[in-house]
């Protein structure tokens, strides 16, 4: 028997198809899928099934000095017992074993990591390795055509970073935690990628709170030929003979001015006509497409996610990858001949077939392990893929028409004028060629129209105009640029980087987007620089990624490049441990300011947002317990604490995360004191004890915001209906001829009246309605999606909302954890 084995069970899942041409059947062993044909087995595993860690005796954080573990022995276990037990129980029956993981430092540690555990029951049969770009028939088949052996240099790099992170992370994270005694699900996460990165986020925020806006003007006239006018800018010669439009001198911008405003015509001095070529972008990387993804909406994390699906599918090649030069194998007419078959880019494709000569463009970087990211020879159509994916579906397909197009052409016409000794420019632009923007929307072509005018020509001048305007400081690294920033400096990789940025937003480094550094982060990053300033460096992160790169090619081993990380890291230690009170009063004073809203109403203390035993959220009194009070916040979402204050009370507002449906709670006591003012008004009796106890349903408001339909017997009586947070709640005269209550209109500003009807009815349709909801009424969920999550038995909404996300993602081709998720949280 053949055994195969795969990185995931959606990739085992099409390469079975592929290889036994759609004759591959499906049995459940211990709930894992086997994927069987003549004598062949294919089972995937789920990433990493083996995990590094420490020995046991080094769990107690209390009772290990964090510098203990520099030196630590790690330790290998299985993480996914069942995937593990199943493989070896295939294993030890195997006469050939052939890994298929994916091709890259991760995947080769993967594939490393099957070989170790099918040799712990098997000693003799034949292990090889298979190696493919895109999981197409073509490749599937060519790769197992011709296998060869694992690398286990590339494996060994891809260990020694596990390892490195492991001893990093997990050491420096218990010492700052301790020291700031923030431990439990609030530890604070450090990391060797993760923390020279956040310090990069920290320093443009340094610069943007250090700017200090300049004053200047800038002048505007309209000239007008013959009826035709246009806008021209004033400029003038600075000291160095360059031309600038900035006036700096209040007076001589009013100077400036006066002459514009009083002249009636201008003299044309100068035309200058030129073309320029406008040649056509190189081919996706992942740093490129992550930045081009960015354009449409995509947050770093979630464009690789929607690409790794889309590879699994089939659909593109792999999505991790530096290089921007096309194979030699590639043949990018019989590319385009097959994506000419699809309505949706049939056009686009034969009109760059009938091109004389089809040669794609070139970056600078060109490696050997994938080529860069093009669609395959497996065209979707479009209602196989959600809205989301197919719009990044075009993307990589435009990008590759782009690169197999003619260059653009734009004639330029540059024009100045005198007015009265005052200059005057203006620049036009027009779009000769439209060349590869015809296929590549992308790119703006933005045209600006100035008319043939000719040296000498008078002018007529319309209109004038002065605008005051001040320097502006810099913008904050958009994740795409960080990704890029990151990549220039040698800091993380391909497959790390944008997963470095989610783990800062998930500690609560950096929040909103573009990345917005919190107290928390300025204090990490103020406390490494003062105590340990290499543990910020990227130069020092760029050196361990350049030994892990030399590992794959054979030039450093594993044990040189770990004991170098354990050696580095022991310095770290030497300053960090000299400093450890001064480390933990400084995160200790910036974890408390992050948190704090204002001055206590009782005792004048501190208020800050805590969290209570049971998880949830609320606000109290830094002088507890000698002052108790507090002050409820939803129970929907994770505080942040924002600038804005109230203006009655002094309090910061409080803004509560919950993905897209974020939304600001404003000031809490403000939120409390409105409820503790609001009236009840009643709508009836209560279903539940209104007969027996006389309970009536009023319409309440907690402390926390929330909304409901409640019992007057609360706590005795429990019934309750959800209410809109937002907007006026009118009681019309209508009512229920089912339950006897008057119905209900929201009137939230800006929407139209939501006639919510009666409440009763109300909720019991919305729960009906949620369970059997269509999966297609969710966004992101197309027909194709559909029918696959129907195959794995989830036919509505209410079914997704009691899925496990991982089991999900491994019964079904093209969907990964993370997307179930995303669809959970609409759901809910």
């Amino acid at each position: 028997m053949e055994l195969i084995i795969t990185e995931k069970n959606n990739a085992a899942r099409r390469i079975a198809d592929i290889l036994s041409d759609g004759g591959a059947s499906t049995e459940r062993d211990a709930g894992v899928n086997v994927y069987k044909w003549g004598g062949k087995r294919c089972v995937g595993l789920s990433g990493h099934v083996v995990g590094v860690d420490f020995p046991e005796e080094y769990s107690d954080w209390r009772d290990v000095e964090p510098a203990e573990l520099v030196h630590a022995d790690v330790t290998k276990t299985a993480t996914k017992e069942d995937i593990v037990t199943v493989l070896q129980r295939l294993a030890e029956r195997a006469d050939d074993v052939v890994i298929a993981t994916d091709y890259d430092r991760e995947g080769e540690l993967i594939g490393k990591e099957a070989y170790e555990l099918v040799r712990e029951v098997n000693e003799d049969a034949p292990i090889k390795r298979v190696r493919f770009s895109s999981i197409t028939e073509n490749e599937v088949k060519t790769a197992f055509a011709d296998p060869a052996d694992l690398d286990f240099d590339l494996a060994a790099a891809g260990e020694a970073r596990q390892t490195i992170d492991l001893v990093w992370g997990a050491a420096l994270t218990r010492f700052l935690s301790l020291s700031a005694r923030q431990t439990g699900g609030d530890f604070i996460s450090v990391g060797r990628v993760q923390t020279p990165t956040l310090k990069l986020i920290v320093d443009k925020e340094r610069e943007i709170e250090a700017f200090e806006p300049d004053d200047y003007w800038e002048l505007f006239a309209d000239l007008a030929k013959d009826d035709t006018a246009f806008e021209a800018q004033y400029f003038y010669l600075d000291e160095d003979g360059n031309e600038a439009e900035r006036v700096w001198n209040e007076s001589d911008a009013e100077d400036a001015f006066d002459v514009l405003r009083d002249a009636a015509s201008a003299v044309v001095e100068s035309v200058n006509r030129r073309t320029r070529t406008d040649d056509p972008p190189a081919p996706f990387n992942t740093t490129q497409y992550i930045r081009a993804a960015s354009s449409l909406g995509y947050a770093a994390g979630r464009a690789m996610s929607i690409a790794e699906d889309l590879y699994t599918a089939g659909y593109i090649t792999y999505p991790r990858t530096d290089n921007t030069v096309y194979p030699d194998d590639l043949d990018p007419a019989e590319l385009l001949d097959t994506l000419s078959a699809n309505p949706h880019f049939g056009d686009d494709a034969e009109a760059l077939l009938d091109a004389d000569d089809i040669t794609p463009t070139e970056g600078d970087e060109e490696t050997t392990d994938h080529p860069p990211i093009h669609p395959t020879e497996d065209v979707p159509a479009r209602g196989d893929l959600s809205e989301d994916e197919w719009e990044v579906y075009e993307l990589v397909v435009r990008r590759f028409f782009a690169t197999v197009a003619d260059p653009a052409r734009w004639e330029h016409l540059r024009v100045v004028a005198d007015c009265e000794s005052v200059s005057l420019k203006a620049n036009g632009r027009r779009l000769l060629e439209e060349g590869y923007h015809a296929v590549y929307p992308y790119f703006g072509t933005d045209e600006n129209h100035v008319p043939a005018v000719e040296e000498g020509d008078t002018l007529a001048v319309t209109d004038a105009r002065i605008e005051a305007k001040q320097t502006q400081p810099p913008r904050r690294y958009g994740q795409s640029r960080l990704i890029e920033t990151m990549e220039s400096l040698g800091v993380g990789t391909k497959s790390t980087r944008h997963n470095t940025i989610e783990k800062l937003y998930d500690r609560g480094y950096i929040e909103d987007d573009p990345p917005k550094p919190t107290r928390l982060a300025m204090a990490v990053v103020e406390a490494a620089e003062e105590y340990a300033d290499m543990l910020v460096s990227e130069e020092m992160t760029a050196e361990l990624e350049a030994d892990m790169a030399a590992i794959a090619s054979g030039e450093k081993t594993y044990d040189e490049v770990t004991q170098e990380s354990r050696d580095l890291l022991d310095r770290i230690f030497d300053s960090l441990g000299e400093s450890r009170e001064e480390v933990g009063e400084h995160l200790r004073e910036s974890l408390k300011a992050d948190k704090t809203l204002g001055p206590c109403p009782d005792c004048g203390e501190t208020l800050l947002v805590r969290k209570s035993r049971q998880g949830s959220f609320f606000v109290g009194c830094d002088g507890y317990p000698d002052c108790e009070f507090t002050l409820p916040l939803p129970d929907t979402g994770e505080p942040v604490v924002l600038d804005a204050e109230c203006d009655d009370h002094g309090l910061h507002e409080v803004k509560m995360l919950a993905g897209r449906n974020t939304f600001v709670h404003g000031c809490p006591l403000c939120r409390a004191e409105e409820a503790d003012d609001a009236e009840e008004p009643v709508l009836g009796p209560c279903p539940e004890c209104g007969t027996e106890h006389g309970g009536e349903l009023r319409i309440k408001t907690l402390r926390n915001g929330n909304r409901l339909v409640g019992c007057s017997r609360y706590p005795d009586c429990e019934y309750s209906l959800p209410l809109p947070r937002h907007g006026d709640i009118e009681i019309t005269d209508e009512a229920c001829d089912e339950h006897g209550l008057p119905k209900l209109v929201v009137h939230d500003e800006g929407e139209e009246p939501w006639d919510l009807g009666c409440p009763i009815c109300n909720f019991a349709e919305y729960q009906e309605r949620q369970q059997s909801r269509g999966l297609e009424a969710l966004d992101g969920v197309g027909a194709k999606t559909a029918e696959k999550l129907e195959a794995a038995g989830v036919s509505s909404v209410g079914d997704l909302a009691d899925v496990e996300p991982e089991a999900l993602a491994d019964e079904v081709d093209g969907v990964s954890a993370d997307r179930v998720r995303e669809w959970q949280a609409k759901a809910d």
